[in-house]
């Protein structure tokens, strides 16, 4: 869609938050109850930005935790305990460990409690229609999808959840951020005029698990795989997906369209025995409808320039989306191209407010007053985007829109059947490798795109 047709659905989404829908539990001050499925350290996180509502928007506990980790798990209750001792009925019958663990920890909440899914993004569509089921109010942390089938089938999922009332917020939390909100009202209202080109990069070391040596011998592949989700593609859609979608995200708001294709490249340039299925070096030319560019740059590497930044050129000045992270923003804008101080227009005042904490007071003021609050739609649309950056770069072919949608490949089918026996969704070589992209060899991959990812 144009800018001015993207505008108009958000100002109808807008007009809709005070429409009052059918009642449902934990209206006005009852106690909501939560359920985190996913013990990492953003889960940890998303449960404390959770907990910490309850002075604005009235109680709330943490009342089951679910984790493939138990040890991990107990570790993490008890972190939290530091923090919300008063808030935590998380006794060790209500910690699950094992890949069904959440369903018995979404089966502790009531019809209208709220349900976090802070694990691998493959898993999100399990989880997410487990809840629908339940009736529960979900947070869902982002990427959401990982490819075309799950994509479309989270669309149709949140489509579910708007007609049963349910709250869905995204962990795109920028969208959040009341300086960010100011920025995209300013550039709309034509501070920097019409946006014609952008830029965002992010660079520094490995972080998270976005690179993986070879598997010990005490672990299946599935553990493994699982464990260190950012190295495998079926799990989180690699570093790329769960590294770089904020600033895909947060710059095509800004915008106001999604890109409609990705041209990309990128690289493994020093690794040796990693078997992750990463590039550790990308570029993506993102071309949005009416033909103005986005570039985007991520890199993994030690040793070289460390940058994080998003910013947007329009034909009467430009604007910084994000100056050195995802909070504070530091947003501003400028009457020229250089970005230089003097020539500075408007700045938010600091400091920021957190928005991670606001994504959390904004969906449970949701949840409280009964009004429609569902991110899904958004949420799959920067997941599809970012995933057509991503395979751009790992076939060396333009890839649209459309096709990274509706391409018939799923990296993963049949997870909701998953068991701890079962085999990995990606299969070893012989030499215990994983298949890594080979950009110009497999050029054809919309064809053979589960070849391509394959040992």
């Amino acid at each position: 869609m144009n800018r001015r047709e993207f505008l108009k659905g958000a100002a109808a989404a807008s007009a809709l938050t005070g429409t009052s829908l059918p009642l449902v539990h934990a209206q006005g001050k009852d106690e909501l109850q939560v359920a985190l499925v996913g013990a990492g350290g953003r889960g940890t996180g998303a449960a404390s930005d959770a907990l910490s509502t309850q002075s604005k928007h009235g109680p709330i506990k943490l009342v089951a935790m679910a984790d493939l980790n138990a040890g991990r798990m107990k570790q993490k209750v008890d972190q939290l305990k530091d923090g919300y001792a008063a808030q935590m009925d998380v006794p060790p019958e209500r910690q699950f460990a094992g890949l069904d663990g959440f369903k018995k920890a979404m089966d502790c909440l009531k019809p209208g409690d709220i349900a976090i899914f802070a694990t691998p993004p493959g898993f999100r569509w399990v989880f997410f229609q487990y809840a629908i089921s339940k009736g529960l109010n979900v947070f869902l942390e982002k990427p959401v999808t990982v490819d075309g089938p799950t994509s479309r089938r989270m669309l149709e999922l949140g489509e579910e959840a708007t007609k049963k009332n349910l709250k869905v917020g995204v962990g795109l939390m920028v969208r959040h951020c009341r300086g960010r909100q100011e920025l995209e009202k300013r550039i709309r209202d034509g501070e920097i005029g019409e946006i014609v080109a952008a830029r965002a990069y992010r660079m520094h070391g490995p972080v998270g698990y976005a690179f993986s040596k070879p598997k010990p011998k005490d672990k299946t592949d599935l553990q493994y795989q699982i464990e260190r989700f950012h190295s495998f593609l079926w799990a989180s859609g690699g570093l790329f997906s769960d590294f770089y979608i904020h600033q895909i995200d947060e710059v095509s708001w800004m915008k106001g369209a999604w890109p409609v294709s990705a041209h990309g490249l990128g690289g493994r340039h020093y690794k040796t025995d990693e078997i992750d299925q990463n590039f550790d070096s990308y570029h993506i030319e993102y071309t949005w409808p009416d033909g103005s560019k986005f570039f985007y740059d991520g890199r993994t590497m030690n040793g070289c320039k460390n940058e994080f930044f998003s910013g947007v050129h329009g034909t009467k000045g430009s604007a910084v989306v994000s100056l050195t992270g995802h909070t504070p923003g530091k947003v501003r804008t400028f009457s020229d191209q250089s970005m230089n101080e003097k020539k500075l227009l408007w700045a938010y005042p600091q400091p920021e407010r957190n928005p991670y904490q606001l994504e959390w007071e904004d969906l449970v003021d949701a949840v409280r007053k009964n009004t429609p609050y569902n991110e899904v739609k958004r949420g799959v649309e920067a997941s599809v985007v970012t995933s057509m950056g991503r395979m751009a770069a790992h076939t060396g072919q333009i890839v649209t829109y459309d096709q990274m949608l509706n391409s018939p490949h799923e990296f993963a089918p049949g997870l909701d059947k998953l068991t701890a026996d079962s085999p990995a969704p990606l299969q070893p070589d012989a030499q215990g490798k994983y298949a890594i992209p080979t950009p110009g060899i497999k050029p054809d991959a919309f064809k053979e795109w589960r070849e391509y990812y394959q040992a």
